[in-house]
């Protein structure tokens, strides 16, 4: 500790104002006014908007009670027999109660035919499709569209539980907004207990995902509904052909629904419990396939959106753009820069080093307030600060390499056709067909 500081005292006394603007320029110019300042004003803008328009959305409540359409909770998985008993509590308990649940085993070798035969059995469930053989997430999500009977389809995965009005909650913006072809759900993490790993990503995934996502969703570029708990007009679905071969295939149905003229919206109140990994490698496994599929969805297949055209939005662009940029763009100019520094003025980096990690840190601690006041669990929230620290180190070097291996992956390898996540002959047809 003692020579972190003494860095920091050499640096302050060593480098001018002028050096240190020159090389960190992006924190003051990018960082701070697009994940702090913008992030506060468009919340702002949300709860004000939503304070005002109670109304309006008492009225969309009431329009979905009288209606009170047939759900469809559509649960596919592979190897996911263990979890199916709490996700089957969660909607059992739900404040919305038409609803049929659908559970599609794609090709398990564990117990879930047991147990999902079980279930349709006790009539836990509706109804119990199985693939004899592994066709990937896609293949079992469509198999259950078709044998599904509900106006809206519920996607969630088996590991994952849904707060008591979750359903309910994440119907009323088909009632309160025109044109919505999708809402996704709030997640949270449960196993928050588990592992150093599961407690950062605890932060993360109400710092850096749930903030980012109402933020998106208020200034109408709102880009993945998660996979975990996403609500659709089975129109809608029908329309655009349903789920393609993934991985990523939550984010490509989203933009496949943009693409055709809807509107995607966020729902913060409608909560869903996700379960995620609680090891490093396991992590970093499952980040290095949810960052391929930027390059392999928005650069390759759906790169249309970037071109002008009778079908061209704006909106649809800038969803893009956004991604693309502060993923893409930004963590390769990082890498680059970080060896420009190594290379040009490696002795900047004993004062640099620590300044960058304390501007982050009163970045992130500011992120944490802004959470803490719209969190509801305030309690669980606040024990979790003694990690913030480590944010830092978690989100600016962690994050940033293995989404920086996954791009280069993909641009030059195509490694998510190679995912084991998916089936090998399924992603050999999707390779074939450009999907």
């Amino acid at each position: 500790m003692d020579s972190f500081w003494n860095s920091l005292y050499y640096g302050l006394h060593h480098t001018d104002w002028q050096t240190m603007l020159n090389w960190g320029w992006y924190i003051f110019l990018i960082d701070i006014p697009r994940f702090l300042i913008l992030e506060i004003v468009v919340l702002f803008a949300h709860f004000r908007n939503r304070y005002f328009n109670h109304d309006h959305w008492k009225d969309a409540r009431k329009k979905l009670w009288q209606e009170q359409p047939l759900i469809t909770v559509l649960v596919p998985g592979h190897n996911e027999g263990k979890h199916l008993h709490k996700m089957v509590v969660s909607m059992k308990k739900q404040t919305y109660k038409n609803i049929e649940i659908v559970v599609v085993d794609d090709g398990s070798t564990d117990q879930t035919p047991i147990i999902g035969s079980s279930f349709e059995k006790q009539g836990l469930i509706t109804r119990f499709l199985r693939n004899n053989i592994r066709g990937g997430k896609a293949s079992a999500a469509n198999l259950g569209l078709k044998y599904s009977k509900g106006k809206y389809i519920v996607h969630i995965d088996a590991d994952s539980s849904l707060a008591a009005d979750a359903i309910e909650r994440s119907l009323i913006p088909f009632y309160m907004y025109k044109d919505v072809g999708g809402v996704g759900g709030n997640l949270m993490v449960r196993n928050d207990g588990d592992s150093l790993t599961s407690s950062m990503q605890y932060l993360e995934y109400q710092q850096s995902i749930s903030i980012s996502r109402i933020v998106l969703s208020q200034i109408g570029i709102y880009k993945i509904i998660s996979g975990a708990f996403g609500v659709f007009p089975r129109k809608i679905l029908e329309r655009v052909g349903g789920w393609d071969v993934g991985p990523g295939l939550d984010g490509d149905l989203t933009v496949k629904i943009r693409k055709i003229g809807y509107n995607i919206k966020f729902e913060d109140q409608a909560v869903c419990n996700t379960h995620v990994p609680v090891e490093w490698g396991k992590l970093a496994k499952q980040r290095l396939r949810w960052s391929r599929s930027l390059i392999r969805f928005r650069l390759r297949k759906h790169r249309d959106i970037w071109i002008p055209n009778k079908n061209f939005r704006f909106s649809n662009f800038f969803s893009f753009f956004e991604n693309v940029f502060f993923g893409l763009v930004l963590d390769i100019t990082w890498m680059f820069y970080m060896l420009r520094i190594i290379i040009e003025y490696p002795e900047f980096l004993i004062f640099w080093l620590p300044v960058k990690y304390l501007l982050y840190l009163l970045l992130y601690f500011m992120q944490f307030l802004t959470c803490l006041m719209i969190v509801k669990n305030k309690k669980k929230f606040i024990s979790k600060i003694i990690y913030v620290p480590l944010y830092p180190f978690y989100m600016g070097y962690f994050m940033r390499i293995v989404r920086t291996i996954a791009y280069f992956d993909e641009i030059f390898f195509y490694d998510s056709y190679k995912d084991p996540w998916n089936p090998k002959k399924t992603s050999m047809k999707a390779d074939e067909f450009g999907a």
